[in-house]
């Protein structure tokens, strides 16, 4: 099967069984007689496998004697190159590592500039424009099937850390930069994407999707016994149309976080940076191994070969109560006669009821029906008003965010000078925005856009020429820094508790 696949790399769509034996011979493989490759060809074509089709091979005959020999021709059929492509992508996803591709990033960040140059130019190259539609394609797909596949590797090799730990030990100290450098990188180039993607309207998205859709359908090739629904160019044209807008929306989707749902790179940039402390945490697991320090696994393997090692079952059960300390129900008291006639009895746990040794009820039990001590019952703790305090502190959390935001918004880019002194909740909240803002600034850059992770407020933050430092004083200290010229704006109507 192999030799008909590479021979059709090479466009050779028949083979003779002479050509598969010679095939066979270079490879370097076995040496197989022509009556054993003959034998499987056959097997191969016939309908119990179906992987080959069989044809009379009339192409040299000279003779009328050669009309009597079986000569053949086979191909690939439908059916095994389906197979064929199904094994060779099942070898690729098993030895597939995956990887963080912040050169993804990158690229997709030119991608879209070109696009947005492209639809601000008015006139639309449309060679260009399906050429960098294309290669978007191409670069967030592998990004976003490379995240996978590299998260759950490295999920897999936190949780099988005993596997060789000399090689994992080596491995997380690469893994661990890794994360960083990546994590890193989505901050800034996350945030880039989202705002190039938060530039294009709807109508400049639905005319660069028309001319890729409009080129697709005019290098589409004729198939083949094909019951096709689509009928004219311009139905064909707004399947792919629909095609490519969904293409855009998972790509937005991927970047841009709405009020209601976190973007995919927010999300990974959550998995990586939990995987850190995730690998830090099984590095001290596996030290403390080696030290000699005694853990849960540990423990339980004992105590599993002790299960083992005792002769019967009885032995087995005083273990487990001794071990996890899981003795007889108390809730109902015995006299002390009867709780010494079943020591001295041994009674096992499959023994019947009625050839256990009798209960004997005391006489106050028999008389009063009951143990429990007369008196006046506990009372039950009164918790109305804990439960109203933690209400009427979650409505003063509530609104004094909602003043935060308040004090934050601006009415047009200011400078932080600007803003004075600030309340405790509004400085962190301003402490926040800008850090993200100033992490989104990359050098060589003048200015950047981000907003917050719940979406309510928007910073377009720009650097100062020459800037000169500002102080922001609050009830806890002063901050000190550049200054920088800022817009914060709200995106929706924040709740109000």
């Amino acid at each position: 099967m192999a030799a008909f696949v590479a021979a059709k790399e090479r466009f050779t769509v028949h083979l003779r069984p002479e050509d598969v034996h010679d095939a066979l011979r270079s490879d370097g493989g076995e040496i197989v007689s022509d009556e054993a490759v003959t034998n499987a060809l056959e097997s191969l074509a016939a309908p119990v496998w179906g992987n080959l089709a069989a044809f009379p091979d009339t192409s040299r005959v000279t003779a009328l004697e050669d009309f009597y020999r079986r000569r053949m021709l086979y191909q690939l059929s439908r059916d095994g190159e389906a197979a064929e492509r199904a094994l060779a992508l099942y070898e690729q996803s098993v030895g597939r590592s995956g990887a963080l591709q912040a050169v993804a990033l990158e690229d997709i960040v030119i991608l879209l500039t070109g696009l947005r140059e492209a639809v601000a130019g008015g006139e639309l190259d449309e060679a260009r424009v399906h050429q960098d539609l294309r290669a978007l394609r191409d670069r967030f797909s592998e990004l976003s099937e490379n995240a996978v596949v590299f998260m759950g590797s490295v999920q897999r090799a936190i949780d099988l850390q005993d596997a060789d730990i000399e090689a994992f030990l080596a491995y997380k100290e690469r893994l661990i930069d890794y994360l960083e450098r990546f994590i890193s990188d989505l901050v800034t180039r996350g945030a880039q994407i989202a705002a190039l993607l938060e530039r294009f309207t709807a109508d400049d998205v639905g005319e660069l999707c028309r001319v890729a859709a409009a080129r697709e359908v005019r290098d589409s090739a004729p198939e083949l016994f094909a019951q096709a629904t689509v009928e004219d160019a311009s139905d064909r044209i707004a399947v792919e149309h629909e095609l490519w807008q969904r293409r855009w929306r998972g790509l937005s989707d991927w970047f841009v976080s709405t009020p209601v749902r976190e973007s995919e790179a927010r999300l990974l940039r959550a998995k990586a940076r939990s995987a850190v402390p995730a690998l830090l945490a099984v590095v001290a697991s596996l030290h403390d191994r080696r030290s000699g320090r005694s853990d849960r696994s540990a423990d339980f393997l004992t105590l599993a070969g002790w299960f083992a090692d005792l002769p019967d079952d009885a032995a087995r059960h005083r273990l487990w109560r001794s071990a996890f300390g899981l003795t007889g129900s108390r809730h109902l008291s015995l006299p002390e006669e009867s709780e010494q006639a079943w020591e001295q009895a041994r009674v096992q746990p499959s023994t019947s009821w009625a050839a256990a040794p009798p209960v004997r009820i005391s006489a106050q039990l028999r008389r009063t029906g009951s143990y429990e001590r007369r008196g006046r019952p506990t009372r039950i703790a009164d918790r109305s008003q804990a439960r109203a305090l933690l209400a009427q502190r979650a409505v003063e959390e509530a609104l004094q965010a909602a003043a935060a935001r308040d004090r934050l918004i601006t009415d047009g880019p200011v400078r932080l000078s600007r803003f004075g002194e600030l309340e405790p909740a509004a400085f962190r909240l301003l402490l926040q925005l800008l850090g993200d803002g100033v992490a989104a600034l990359r050098p060589g850059e003048a200015q950047a856009d981000v907003t917050t992770a719940d979406g309510w407020l928007r910073l377009l933050i720009e650097r100062v020429p020459k800037a000169p430092t500002v102080q922001l004083v609050t009830p806890d200290g002063v901050l000190s820094g550049p200054d920088h010229l800022v817009d914060i704006t709200t995106t929706a109507p924040a709740p109000r508790g």
